[in-house]
């Protein structure tokens, strides 16, 4: 269908919160997303949920506990933690457990073509069937067999074979299927998740980069070998978050979630944060890059505060022609592999144009609405909304109309009151030329 990007990226495994590795491809795919609905597409976006897998039971185990309940109780965080940081629903969110019958189908579909074999109840696909097993990850699949250090399975017939079905363990969950009671392998949910409600080939297929080898390259030996046709025409890959220059994990225990990050900086800059570099490239955490990414996401909030504060305030109309140029540095910068790092700088570049303006011309309120459009735009198509806190009617802005009160009757221990009582609101109050600004801590 022309005009229609078919886009699906793998998910989250829910055996607990999401941590910041997690949380950049969620925002990664979500700024690629928008930016494409902002170029006129209509984007057909499905991200799944892993509700069955080794790690969820084990989880299960040790709180004694069923594995709905854990798998419940991370996807409503999952859920809750993703609004905050403006990440927009998915079209369509699978869990693995509902696509159960569509894996078994490809699977049966598989063995009938003889990309697959049933050995005791478990179902392996076989990589040497497979012609081009390895083109994503650049790796030939004889040096991988050379390289295998771990013990071969008995049952397979190559050491690279990986798992389609395999029976389900004592007080284990598991469905009825052709090859006994059990449950599918982690690889095989993907394929029918994407066959089931984008087709047989799609856009853009994204992920973590630990997913090329053997996620991803295992996804495109399944679907292919079922249909024909190429699986994802673009692959998009987000680099490691970093810990000491370590990855993110929480195989290594290195990891922090992001409902612990919440709770020390706002959802806004976390997102600005994981922004702040190309999506391949890796980004280090901590407290230095997360208060950066503060101190450059309130400067973008303080011009616009700046262009707001000014309005009804000047007569004469300023030049204003340099805001189409800096929005075209932006899309060229989306344009190229969606590179949000020189996207952001073009939104500084336009900042430190604007505040040239505000310091140099008087304004008409025609001009503040063009630079305030201009700020806006990019902004809001990368996920950031910058008028919330200027609402009006709101508590605070009716506290600072009683401070102004208070002031001008020079009940100055009032005022002096008000302004204490914002302040642990996490409100502070600027008294300028201009009138009365504020901004949150």
């Amino acid at each position: 269908m022309p005009g229609l990007v078919r886009m699906y990226t793998c998910g989250q495994t829910v055996y607990n919160d999401i941590h910041m590795g997690n949380a950049r491809f969620y925002v990664v795919f979500d700024a690629v997303r928008r930016y494409l609905l902002h170029k006129g597409y209509d984007v057909r976006f499905v991200q799944n949920f892993t509700d069955v897998d080794d790690k969820i039971i084990e989880k299960a185990n040790a709180e004694g506990v069923s594995v709905e309940e854990i798998a419940e109780r991370y996807i409503r965080h999952a859920l809750e933690d993703l609004k905050k940081l403006a990440v927009m629903p998915a079209t369509v969110a699978p869990r693995a457990t509902e696509l159960i019958p569509e894996m078994i189908e490809m699977i049966k579909a598989l063995i009938e073509k003889g990309f697959a074999y049933e050995v005791s109840g478990t179902v392996y696909y076989s990589v040497e069937k497979f012609k081009n097993y390895g083109l994503l990850s650049g790796r030939r699949l004889e040096e991988m067999e050379a390289g295998k250090r771990i013990a071969v399975e008995e049952n397979k017939q190559n050491p690279m074979d990986f798992v389609l079905w395999k029976p389900a363990k004592e007080n284990e969950p598991g469905w009825a299927s052709p090859w006994g009671n059990g449950r599918p392998g982690w690889h095989i949910e993907c394929s029918a998740m994407v066959n089931k409600y984008l087709g047989n080939s799609i856009d853009i297929h994204g992920g973590a980069e630990d997913l090329i080898f053997p996620h991803h390259e295992n996804e495109i030996a399944q679907s292919e070998a079922v249909t024909g046709e190429t699986f994802s025409r673009y692959w998009m890959h987000c680099g490691f978050i970093t810990v000491d220059h370590k990855k993110m994990s929480k195989s290594r225990g290195n990891f922090t979630t992001l409902r612990e990050v919440i709770s020390l900086y706002p959802a806004e800059v976390i997102r600005f944060y994981l922004l702040s570099v190309h999506y391949r490239m890796p980004i280090e955490f901590g407290d230095v890059m997360l208060k950066a990414a503060q101190q450059g996401f309130e400067r973008i909030k303080n011009c616009f505060r700046n262009l707001q504060s000014r309005r009804n305030k000047t007569i004469s109309v300023a030049q204003d022609d340099f805001l189409d140029k800096h929005f075209s540095a932006f899309e060229t910068a989306m344009d190229n592999d969606f590179n949000t790092a020189d996207a952001v700088s073009a939104v500084f570049e336009l900042v430190r144009e604007i505040n040239k303006v505000l310091m140099r011309d008087e304004l008409s309120d025609e001009s503040i609405s063009k630079m305030q459009a201009a700020l806006l735009k990019p902004m809001r198509i990368l996920g950031f909304e910058l008028e919330k806190e200027e609402t009006t009617g709101s508590e605070v802005d009716d506290l600072i109309e009683k401070r102004q009160l208070a002031r001008k009757n020079r009940d100055f221990a009032e005022a002096d009151r008000i302004r204490n009582e914002l302040a642990k609101m996490g409100i502070i109050i600027e008294d300028t030329a201009e009138g009365v600004r504020w901004r949150k801590i």
